[in-house]
């Protein structure tokens, strides 16, 4: 019994301080959709805590969202030298790191981490900074490094989806939101824009097309060219609908390479900045992607999407929109590799062209009717805005 009532009472001194919090650091220091997935949490911050400022911490990949994200106030763009992304660096301890975020005088600190990455590096910046509140999980104690340690108890009692792994984090700390949709705010500027470059590609709003999104950052989730290849030339048979291709500026040769022979495809291969690749997702019909940062922003902006989805982790499929997830399953899923240890790469290699096209002509018919009126809208929206009040 008494341990029950001090258990109680330490919550709730615990969640008193984190409501007294006004400068929070959130941490996510891994890629684009990582971030993304953090973002319903960002807004359990803002919503229970609305006078709070929020700062992101995280790659340059990760900071380069923070703009579309309407929660995050201010950034810190960092190279942690122990994410497994980062090219070799001194062990030294960073203090040109501790002393920035010594100058920002946090009240408090949230580590967003998944189960496989070890959130006590980023903890012990954060406490050398004098950071009073440290929030994460963590499989091992980690005494003083975190003033309010979540034990990780992920995989072995079960997985949650990242997003709901990060909400259940902030929610310990009596942190909640009603809305846990993905954040991502498109500017109007680059939704006119998606719409008159579309235009002149000869893409009729009026009618369905389909973004392809062939590229990826690791190579283990990655579907086959070849398969991309016969996915675009089914579906030029079967729809008889424009395609339209995206990619950053490395993957102009692999774009070009995919559509070689296949009829009504266009590319934005290596046009695209973030926001205007976000605007020419949210005006899709559909997306038809690797499992990827475009796959996230697609689930912020409610694209539907058909998700090829590399079996390296199983709590990033795709968040509130409508989706079709296709893999084949392998002995040695949710490996957390970038590169196939395996070397056959069977859980995208096996899923079959025809699988694809399958899944989005039936996405497509459940999705098309009302999606298009609606970008219709949109589209008047962008191209004759109201009066400013």
């Amino acid at each position: 019994m008494n341990k029950c009532v001090n258990t109680c009472i330490s919550t709730s001194m615990t969640h008193e301080q984190w409501h007294a919090a006004r400068r929070i650091l959130c941490i996510r220091l891994d890629y684009l959709g990582d971030v993304l997935m953090s973002t319903p949490a960002m807004r359990a911050l803002k919503h229970t805590l609305p006078d709070s400022r929020l700062t992101l911490l995280s790659s340059p990949g990760g900071v380069a969202a923070a703009r579309f994200i309407p929660e995050v106030d201010e950034v810190i763009s960092y190279t942690a030298p122990w994410m497994k992304s980062s090219a070799p660096q001194s062990a030294r301890v960073d203090m040109n790191m501790i002393a920035e975020l010594a100058r920002h005088r946090f009240d408090a600190a949230v580590i967003f981490t998944v189960y496989s990455q070890n959130p006590l590096p980023a903890a012990l910046l954060c406490h050398l900074a004098g950071i009073p509140l440290r929030l994460a999980h963590c499989r091992e104690n980690p005494y003083r490094l975190l003033s309010d340690w979540v034990p990780d108890t992920e995989p072995h009692t079960g997985l949650r989806h990242e997003v709901q792994r990060q909400l259940d984090l902030v929610a310990s700390v009596g942190m909640h939101t009603e809305d846990q949709s993905l954040s991502f705010r498109v500017p109007s500027a680059d939704i006119a824009w998606a719409w008159e470059r579309l235009r002149t590609l000869g893409v009729d709003s009026a009618h369905p097309w389909i973004l392809l999104h062939p590229g990826a950052s690791a190579p283990s989730r990655r579907y086959p060219a070849r398969h991309w290849t016969d996915v675009a030339r089914l579906l030029a048979t079967q729809l008889d609908c424009p395609l339209v291709f995206s990619g950053n500026e490395d993957e102009v040769a692999l774009v070009e390479h995919v559509r070689d022979g296949a009829p009504q495809t266009h590319s934005l291969a290596g046009q695209l900045d973030l926001g205007k690749l976000a605007a020419v997702i949210s005006l899709a019909p559909l997306l038809i992607s690797n499992n990827t940062g475009p796959a996230h922003i697609a689930a912020a902006v409610g694209t539907p999407l058909v998700d090829l989805y590399a079996l390296t982790n199983p709590q990033h499929t795709p968040w509130q929109v409508p989706n079709r997830v296709l893999f084949h399953d392998v002995p040695c899923r949710f490996c957390y590799k970038s590169a196939c240890p395996q070397g056959h790469h069977h859980c995208l290699e096996l899923v079959e062209p025809q699988r694809v096209v399958s899944a989005a002509v039936a996405l497509l018919n459940e999705t098309t009717a009302g999606l298009i009126a609606t970008l219709q809208r949109a589209r008047h929206d962008a191209i004759h805005p109201l009066p400013p009040c």
